[in-house]
């Protein structure tokens, strides 16, 4: 692990990438853009260190409560180590930069652990590619945002410190509704909530049901869907959906994520994705929700 810049900035990020030629340039100009950084380089290096971040480390034969991590230690003839869900990654590490692809296997994975254990922190991949599967694969295990190989610092860092602003804005909401799926749960009781047709969502209990039925929603997905609700019958443009849900500024936001969550959503509230009846696009313009 290399942490040779991480003495003089508190906002503290944990790279994971292997080429070195990229980690270098990273470092540095994290740095610079007042980011402090810690450096893994695999996978197993990665679980373990978010494992000892939180402080409570146990052995395989001492642990007894299944909801834990299991992560294997980097020899096999060492205990294997868990950790419990109650500590957040968000006390140690402001932000995660995850490659995809790994000398032991991808990003996804930690994201996928990370998000399992109900943990609330950003997490950017950065990919050398944008072809749509990995677009999804990223954002389906939890992932906040992603950039594509290669790109400038200045894009980097917009979206970083974006990524910061809603962090600490969301960490005031239900944990639940912050996660990276929504639970497969009934839907709660009334309370305030918005219902159009069959789509119910419960702003207070941060849950989406349609004809009853939880609908599993990532929390991009959650907020795309609740600002375009909130404006049923009404054009919302892609311009103003950036500014919403990302950064103010909107224009660092690669355009092909809008795209991917769009139809992420129609797959799973229309009844015919290729023919949405309420997810409409508006050429030109947006999108609007028609009840």
């Amino acid at each position: 692990m290399d942490t040779r810049y991480n003495n003089r900035t508190t906002t503290k990020i944990l790279l994971l990438e292997d080429d070195a030629s990229l980690i270098d340039g990273l470092e540095y100009s994290l740095l610079k853009n007042g980011f402090q950084v810690e450096t893994v380089r695999t996978v197993n290096e990665a679980l373990n260190r978010l494992c000892q971040s939180t402080g409570v480390l146990q052995s395989h034969t001492d642990a007894q409560t299944p909801d834990r991590w299991l992560i294997p230690d980097t020899s096999p003839d060492d205990p294997q180590i868990f950790r419990t869900p109650a500590n957040d990654l968000s006390s140690q590490y402001s932000l995660l930069l995850l490659d995809v692809t790994l000398p032991d296997g991808t990003g996804f994975e930690v994201c996928e652990k990370v998000r399992e254990q109900d943990h609330r922190i950003p997490i950017i991949f950065l990919t050398a590619s944008d072809e749509e599967v990995n677009v999804i694969r990223g954002l389906d295990s939890g992932a906040d945002d992603y950039i594509t190989k290669p790109f400038k610092i200045g894009e980097l860092c917009s979206r970083i410190r974006a990524l910061l602003r809603r962090s600490a804005i969301s960490r005031q909401m239900p944990a639940h509704t912050l996660s990276g799926r929504q639970a497969q749960t009934p839907c709660p009781p009334a309370s305030e909530a918005i219902t159009s047709g069959g789509l119910r969502i419960d702003f207070l209990a941060g849950s989406v049901c349609l004809d009853g039925q939880t609908v599993d929603l990532t929390r991009a997905e959650y907020r795309l869907l609740s600002l375009l609700v909130r404006s049923a019958g009404r054009t919302v443009t892609r311009d103003l959906i950036l500014n919403e849900l990302w950064d103010s500024a909107g224009d660092f936001v690669d355009g092909n994520t809008l795209s991917v969550y769009m139809r992420r959503l129609r797959e799973k509230i229309e009844a015919d994705p290729s023919r949405p009846e309420h997810l409409i696009t508006v050429r030109g313009f947006g999108y609007r929700w028609e009840p």
